[in-house]
């Protein structure tokens, strides 16, 4: 989508700190952390919500994505949370299905 954030930013239209890259996924750190360590996981292919992915497949490589990146790039041995918003209601802001990868401290409720 040519007015989607996280697609102009996969894209590098818009700069950010990019923490891995594949054909899948896009990796960077989250502008407004929430932890020490913050950061969010996107999918290549743009879907609204996390609602929009039909495919069980690609719902698993997503997440296998993701726990690849927290342990083997950012290192967060002793763990970390990860987080889905979806639709607005759920606390969705950016309609590109994104995963908040946070870690770097013990996280409570």
């Amino acid at each position: 989508m040519s007015d989607c954030l996280f697609c102009k930013i996969s894209q590098g239209d818009i700069p950010s700190k990019a923490v891995f890259e594949d054909d899948v996924v896009f990796a960077f750190f989250d502008i407004h952390p929430k932890a020490p360590t913050h950061v969010l996981v996107i999918p290549k292919q743009h879907f609204d919500t996390l609602a929009d992915i039909q495919e069980p497949a690609l719902l698993g490589e997503l997440m296998a994505r993701v726990n690849m990146i927290a342990n083997d790039v950012l290192k967060l041995e002793a763990g970390y949370r990860v987080v889905i918003n979806v639709r607005e209601g759920g606390g969705q802001e950016v309609f590109h299905v994104h995963f908040h990868i946070l870690g770097g401290k013990k996280l409570l409720f």
